[in-house]
C-alpha cells in the first residue's frame, strides 16, 4: 500500500461512483491522498491502512428507526464501541437498528463494507442524517472510501465539515459517543 496524492491517473475498471467521487472532491478543490488495497471488509483491515493513511479511521455505520422512515450515518472512530441506546438518546429517536442493504444501494449507492461520507453526494433527497461523533470532528484529518472499499482517502476533517458536506448539501448533527 502506498500513499498517492489525488485521483489515479487512469480510471479505467474503476466504478462510475468511484470515479465521482474524485471529480466531486476536485471540483472542490480539495486536497487529498489515496491508497489502492485490497477489498477492506474488516475494521482489522480498516487499521492497516490507517497506518499508512495517518488519518482518523471511522466506523461508518448505516442506521435507521424501526419504522425504517429516518436513516442516520453514524461516523466514529474505530477505537469506540457503538450502544445503541447513548446516540438514541442524543437525537431522539429510539429503536435503532442497522439499514437493510437495500437502502445503502438506493440513498446512497454504496454496497455493505464501502459505507462511507462521501456516499452522501448520492442523497440528492436528503433522505440520511449523518451524525459525526466529536473524536472525529476534533481530528485534523479523517479516513473514508470513495464509495468503494478497495480504497481509501484521507481528507482534512475542517474540508469535510467547511466544505464537501455544504457543497452536497448535507449538514450534520455532532455526537458524543
Amino acid at each position: 500500500m502506498e500513499l498517492q496524492k489525488g485521483r489515479p491517473m487512469d480510471t479505467t475498471g474503476r466504478l462510475a461512483k468511484e470515479t465521482r467521487t474524485y471529480d466531486l472532491l476536485d471540483s472542490l478543490g480539495i486536497e487529498y491522498n489515496r491508497i489502492d488495497h485490497a477489498p477492506a471488509m474488516t475494521m482489522e483491515v480498516c487499521q492497516e491502512i490507517d497506518k499508512t493513511l495517518q488519518a482518523v479511521i471511522c466506523k461508518n455505520l448505516f442506521l435507521c428507526n424501526r419504522q425504517e422512515t429516518a436513516f442516520y450515518l453514524l461516523m466514529i472512530p474505530d477505537t469506540k464501541v457503538f450502544h445503541t441506546k447513548d446516540l438514541s438518546a442524543q437525537i431522539h429517536s429510539a429503536r435503532l437498528s442497522f439499514t437493510k442493504p437495500e437502502y445503502m444501494e438506493k440513498f446512497l449507492d454504496i454496497t455493505p463494507g464501502s459505507v462511507s461520507v462521501l456516499g452522501l453526494m448520492n442523497d440528492t433527497e436528503n433522505h440520511v442524517q449523518l451524525l459525526i461523533d466529536e473524536d472525529v470532528l476534533n481530528s485534523e484529518y479523517v479516513g473514508c472510501h470513495p464509495c468503494i472499499n478497495t480504497s481509501s482517502l484521507r481528507l482534512r476533517t475542517k474540508d469535510l465539515v467547511e466544505t464537501i458536506l455544504p457543497a452536497i448539501h448535507h449538514e450534520f448533527v455532532r455526537v458524543k459517543l
